[in-house]
């Protein structure tokens, strides 16, 4: 990890570390009584909306996130607007939609005759990918937006892109060598699988500093490689046929776990009743039981298997606990959290504040887009689009790309009778593609968009 230009290992870091927290807050911090509350964002990775214990999985266990939805204002029917990971955390971090911040796509276009593992040793690759992680320099993110009203922020787990500083964060784990691993997020995946060590003690230094602080914690699981422990393995292995399938949820569990003592570190340090936490999944996750691999559906999708994600938000005496089936977004984590501390919220934010009931109430549509694997023009987020889609209470429509989907169709779903989209409306009732066409155009037009950009 790098601090300050400097870079350091183990225990000097982390002295380097709290001794600058200490300095800052001597220099200037404010009373407990006026600090803004601390935020702790908890991102799972590659976990399906289905697989926990209170929305009722049958043998996937998450006691840890159970007891957290119970203490928060939890959104049953949240979304990500994209199924793939690093244009999803950027909107995470953003709160705008892939085609406004541009990195629609894990990776940038493959050199002819290449594949993305032969790719990264290509230096025209490389270059686009360093070009693709330039855009999040040109748009706000939450780090850069909370510094204003003095947080230091620590990243920790997946981050796509390079060093953590280039997402706004004051520290971070992530360092962005693509020689060492830097396409995820190199030294920072080592948290929650090998150790929940940084971030304790970024939180303790932070506490002695009196200063408020961000926690990014998005540690790469349930994520492959599904290596769980033997001990909550041998809780799973029975229960299924496939060994695939048993160790994704005995990695669910593993998380699970993981949360648990992020959460009571900050039960044993007091921080609890003025910390904010909030909970999101990046995208969905079909376990192929056949091997180590997603399922069709899922991941990379255009269906609730990919898209879906409970969304939840503890704020102990200032949020009210209860499971609300309203639309949220993962684009209204920022302009919730922004609003929640008092900072300025930033220009081209569809999102909405989740904790504003008017608003949530008021709100009947919600948008999103799926794009390809590896981009086609990096500059051209209209270039990569597979499908555009659109909920309207529990109607869902989903509009393909014909440039990259020439073989899929319109699809027309009732998600109230059909939560897993198997029958498909559309032909029949062709007023309601029409109509919810139009609101998708209205939202954004690829077509006007890519003359644009011409």
């Amino acid at each position: 990890m790098e601090i300050c230009g400097q870079a350091l290992d183990g225990r000097r870091m982390w002295r380097v570390l709290g001794a600058a927290l200490v300095a800052v807050g001597l220099a200037g911090a404010a009373s407990a009584a006026d600090r803004p509350p601390n935020i702790v964002m908890i991102v799972s990775d590659d976990h399906a909306w289905t697989d926990y214990g209170f929305l009722g999985h049958e043998h996937v266990k998450t006691p840890r996130l159970d007891k957290l939805a119970a203490e928060s204002l939890t959104f049953t029917r949240g979304y990500v607007p994209s199924s793939l990971c690093c244009p999803s955390l950027v909107s995470i971090i953003t709160g705008l939609y892939p085609h406004q911040h541009k990195i629609t796509s894990n990776d940038p276009p493959l050199p002819q005759g290449k594949n993305n593992a032969q790719a990264r040793q290509d230096d025209t690759f490389q270059a686009q990918r360093q070009r693709m992680i330039g855009f999040i320099d040109g748009v706000p993110t939450l780090p850069r937006s909370l510094a204003e009203r003095g947080y230091v922020s620590l990243q920790t787990g997946k981050w796509w892109q390079g060093h953590f500083s280039r997402g706004g964060f004051t520290h971070g784990m992530s360092h962005g060598d693509p020689e060492q691993g830097g396409r995820h997020g190199d030294e920072g995946l080592t948290i929650g699988r090998k150790t929940m060590e940084p971030v304790f003690k970024f939180i303790d230094d932070a506490q002695q500093a009196q200063k408020p602080f961000f926690v990014w914690y998005a540690p790469m699981m349930p994520h492959q490689p599904h290596t769980p422990p033997e001990r909550l393995l041998a809780k799973y292995r029975d229960l299924t046929p496939s060994l695939h399938v048993a160790k994704y949820w005995a990695m669910v569990e593993w998380f699970d776990e993981t949360c648990g003592q992020l959460l009571d570190h900050l039960d044993q340090r007091g921080l609890a009743e003025n910390t904010i936490v909030v909970y999101v999944a990046d995208n969905g996750w079909i376990q192929n039981p056949d091997g180590p691999r997603y399922a069709p559906r899922s991941k990379q999708s255009q269906y609730d298997t990919g898209l879906r994600t409970p969304i939840m938000i503890r704020w102990p005496g200032k949020v009210q606990p209860k499971k609300s089936e309203s639309l949220a977004m993962s684009i209204d984590l920022v302009p919730t959290l922004l609003h929640a501390v008092g900072a300025k919220r930033p220009e081209n934010l569809q999102g909405i504040d989740l904790l504003d009931e008017q608003a949530v109430a008021n709100r009947k549509r919600i948008f999103g887009e799926c794009f390809t694997h590896n981009a086609v023009d990096i500059e051209n987020p209209a270039s990569s689009l597979r499908w555009r889609w659109v909920i309207d209470g529990s109607t869902k429509l989903i509009v393909p790309n014909a440039a990259n989907e020439p073989d899929s169709q319109v699809e027309l779903y009732d998600l109230a009778k059909d939560e897993f989209e198997r029958e498909n409306l559309a032909a029949g009732q062709p007023e309601r593609v029409a109509e919810l066409t139009k609101a998708l155009d209205a939202w954004w037009n690829p077509a006007t968009a890519a003359k644009g950009a011409e």
